[in-house]
């Protein structure tokens, strides 16, 4: 059967001598596995459709397994994603994470709208650590543990100071905040912040900034969400610890 799509490349391989299989992110079948034929020739017609990042329109069959790519044409190649260390770095783990965390049923159009809008704010040069904090809470709705931020997770309160429990899916008050030890006391900033993350679309994000030392207190939140929830041993993230490691000394 053939397939007309729009789609992203969230991941690429080497197949054989000369060509390469990528993972599409696509706007109407999910997740997509498609063999480019010839991708790393010189001369390849569609050698550039292989590369990471790339939104563009695939045209393949397939009846079982992967598709194979007849015809295709690059919508966006997202250049300046895979030029600079850092947006690469940062791109990478928001198409690995697409990739590792999402079944084929959860990969639907909204989360294509919303990767592709990860990407445009990288590349128009919004900052990434909100951007990818954005598009994690995207992703923690999307696989079913989209944390609760407005209420005590525990007595249902709305006012006061509260208290990130990643256990808990959401946020605790001071008076509950006991119950979990390890729970991440947020400044007004950062709920204010987190609440704002939940329910903004990635399509409509305008330019954010953020206090350094509440950017740092988001990522703290953010990390443990993802750790608890999650789960995954990612090697983009682990490249992203490094390269902050880096970047701080």
């Amino acid at each position: 059967m053939q397939y007309r799509v729009e789609g992203l490349v969230i991941r690429s391989i080497d197949y054989g001598e000369g060509n390469k299989i990528v993972t599409l992110l696509t706007n109407t079948q999910g997740k997509a596995g498609v063999i480019i034929r010839g991708a790393k020739k010189a001369k390849s017609r569609h050698g550039s459709l292989a590369q990471l990042f790339t939104h563009g329109e695939f045209i393949f069959f397939r009846n079982t397994g992967l598709g194979t790519l007849t015809h295709g044409e690059i919508i966006e190649s997202h250049h300046v994603l895979r030029e600079g260390l850092e947006l690469t770095a940062y791109a990478s783990y928001a198409a690995e994470l697409t990739d590792r965390a999402l079944q084929e049923e959860e990969a639907g159009a909204y989360v294509f709208e919303q990767l592709k809008s990860c990407f445009a704010a990288l590349q128009e040069g919004k900052d990434p650590e909100i951007i990818i904090q954005l598009y994690e809470i995207k992703i923690l709705e999307l696989t079913g543990y989209a944390p609760d931020f407005e209420t005590c997770a525990s007595c249902g309160n709305v006012v006061g100071s509260m208290a990130l429990s990643a256990r808990a899916g959401g946020v605790l008050c001071s008076r509950c905040s006991y119950r979990d030890p390890q729970a991440l006391q947020l400044t007004d900033g950062a709920l204010k912040l987190l609440r704002l993350y939940r329910r903004m679309d990635m399509r409509r994000m305008g330019q954010v900034q953020v206090k350094p030392e509440t950017k740092k207190l988001l990522k703290q939140a953010m990390r443990q969400l993802m750790d608890t929830h999650v789960g995954l041993n990612l090697k983009s993230r682990s490249f992203l610890d490094q390269l902050d490691k880096y970047t701080m000394e």
